[in-house]
């Protein structure tokens, strides 16, 4: 692969399809031999693709396959050139059907630099990440067809604005200022990435000790289990210091996902946020996980999960949307996951919630837990009014009752709800203390890095889309 690509920068660049169609351009270029890029935007349609210009960008994808690279593109796009008909709706239907056969074989990115509208709007929804720049919009569906249908008039920022697919549809991982910062975006990204499929993530060279002891981790959870914290403290603690990158932070914000190292190894992060929602799953965060975890497990990052949540958030309205199916789909991504997974039990893991985030039951491959963590059905004071609610009815005196009920719950947490009771049954591995995380996790994580993926005799599984 790497020969292939030396003989394709000898003249320094490699262009595609650039004479017929001025508005694609991709390339591999001396300045990023690493990846292939390609470019749809300018030209005297405003970046509107037509058959010469899908063919470019098809091509370029198809490269960077053939390459085992990276592919970033650039859009700024007012979507299929109705100057050439049906074959324009064809065009980017190409590049779609390119992104699907290089989905989990390479990385790929979109960046959106300007419009991107119509059709080829769902090619944002194909790729791994998508960046934006804040002047960038996208919508499948424009203000005027809206208006047309709904009656509603409604702006092009409102609908499809950087800030509406950054915190309400979740399409934008990174939003950022202008093209300069959304290249380094690009960059920094791609560091914790393989080229392809086939290969490990690259491990860089640290100076933070992997020994070290993680003090504000420790004290920045609280004891109380009705307290809020940001998990992220926890987080940049654990991992390597400065490495956390967060994707998607204002999209579905009660449950974190990003990329960290550990002890320099590239790995996927999952956190429950109790910041936001108390760290409730919902059908957002379900979807946001599930996904952000298929795509570690394609491109071999060891995924850390760490569980602080009282369980699924309740309402009618969840229901109706589909909650059953949604967090099914995070159910069944960390079921099929085969890369290395490490599970940290930080305080509350209750009830459906707590299988899903990765737990034994799924498959983990090491599960530790904090000693004042709690893992059960459900918490000590819900699980008595359930168990004993009607023992405690019968108690007239206020204190009196207020007493048993202490005494209630205190013995409920120490049957079921501390984590030795887990560990005795091999739901946990290891119970460790706050500050020692890092080392536990690092050390598990060195003897799990030659895990390998076992031969599945199916075409593929139904998932639970």
């Amino acid at each position: 692969m790497t020969g292939a690509s030396d003989s394709l920068l000898a003249d320094r660049a490699l262009p595609v399809m650039r004479a017929r169609c001025p508005q694609v351009d991709a390339r591999v270029t001396a300045a990023h031999p690493s990846r292939v890029e390609f470019r749809i935007g300018g030209g005297p349609r405003h970046g509107a693709i037509g058959e010469a210009g899908g063919d470019a960008a098809q091509r370029a994808v198809r490269l960077a396959v053939d390459l085992g690279l990276p592919v970033v593109g650039f859009l700024d796009t007012s979507g299929a050139d109705v100057h050439e008909g049906a074959s324009s709706l064809h065009a980017w239907g190409g590049i779609a059907r390119a992104f699907a056969d290089a989905s989990g074989v390479v990385p790929t990115i979109l960046v959106v630099v300007g419009p991107c509208v119509s059709g080829p709007a769902l090619l944002l929804g194909l790729v791994d990440h998508v960046v934006m720049t804040a002047a960038a919009f996208a919508y499948v569906s424009g203000p005027d067809v809206v208006a047309q249908f709904t009656g509603m008039e409604v702006g092009r920022e409102e609908l499809g604005g950087a800030a509406v697919h950054d915190r309400r549809s979740g399409v934008a991982a990174l939003v950022v200022d202008d093209e300069e910062q959304a290249r380094l975006a690009v960059d920094v990204l791609l560091e914790y990435l393989p080229p392809n499929h086939l290969l490990d993530p690259p491990r860089l060279p640290g100076d933070d000790p992997v020994d070290r002891a993680c003090p504000r981790a420790a004290a920045v959870v609280p004891d109380r289990p009705n307290a809020s914290y940001d998990v992220r403290v926890v987080i940049d603690d654990v991992l390597d210091a400065g490495g956390f990158l967060e994707l998607r932070p204002g999209y579905a914000p009660n449950l974190v996902t990003g990329l960290g190292r550990l002890d320099g190894r590239a790995v996927g992060v999952v956190a429950n946020q109790p910041l936001h929602r108390a760290g409730t799953l919902d059908i957002e965060a379900s979807r946001k996980a599930a996904r952000f975890v298929q795509w570690c497990d394609a491109f071999n990052l060891p995924i850390v999960t760490f569980v602080d949540t009282p369980g699924f958030e309740p309402g009618r309205d969840l229901e109706w949307r589909g909650m059953i199916r949604h967090g099914a789909e995070l159910v069944h991504a960390y079921a099929a996951a085969t890369v290395p997974r490490l599970c940290v039990v930080l305080r509350k893991a209750y009830g459906g919630a707590y299988i899903v985030m990765d737990s034994k039951g799924l498959g983990n491959d090491w599960c530790l837990a904090w000693p004042r963590s709690e893992i059960a059905v459900m918490g000590a004071s819900a699980a008595v009014r359930i168990l004993h609610g009607r023992r405690l009815a019968a108690v007239d005196d206020d204190r009196a009752r207020e007493a048993e009920r202490g005494s209630l719950e205190a013995e409920y947490e120490q049957r079921f709800s501390n984590p030795y009771r887990a560990a005795e049954r091999g739901y946990v591995d290891d119970v460790v203390a706050p500050a020692e995380t890092r080392r536990a996790l690092s050390a598990a994580l060195e003897h799990l890095a030659t895990k390998r993926e076992r031969p599945v005799h199916r075409r593929h599984s139904n998932t639970p889309l």
